[in-house]
């Protein structure tokens, strides 16, 4: 399988991979991310709870943040906002990942500045749409299943 989701990184002028910032406090739902996350050819930071996520977008600078709604200390919500006010952080994709499938919690996560809301548990083919919407030009097609 070649690379997938390659970009130009302005820097080294040499392609690189998209990275993706895995928020989300269930180690098995972050490996599992990871490992497709991985497979579409993505660089892959993780998460457990919304202070480490915060700190963790601020240093690696993702091209897309996974961000759970129910992470300790700091929910999803409260994380999404902490990073909407940063401006190196503004134009970052958030999808917010939720078992809650009510409007409410849809339009919250929403007004706090999520770009997209998906409700778990989903699909591989919605996760491969998320990508391909929210990284676009860096792939999108992959060579196996999962």
């Amino acid at each position: 399988m070649s690379s997938l989701y390659p970009y130009d990184c302005h820097a080294r002028r040499a392609p690189c991979r998209a990275k993706v910032l895995v928020a989300e406090d269930h180690e098995d739902t972050r490996q599992l991310l990871r490992m497709l996350l991985e497979k579409r050819g993505l660089s892959v930071v993780e998460a457990g709870d919304g202070f480490e996520a915060v700190d963790a977008a601020e240093r690696e600078q993702p091209d897309l943040i996974l961000m759970d709604g129910g992470l300790p200390l700091l929910d999803g919500i409260a994380a999404t906002r902490r990073l909407r006010r940063l401006s190196a952080l503004s134009a970052v994709p958030i999808v917010f990942l939720s078992g809650h499938a009510e409007p409410q919690a849809q339009t919250d996560a929403l007004d706090a500045g999520c770009d997209e809301y998906v409700v778990k548990p989903f699909e591989i083919e919605r996760l491969d749409m998320v990508l391909r919407r929210h990284l676009p030009g860096r792939g999108g097609q992959h060579d196996e299943g999962v």
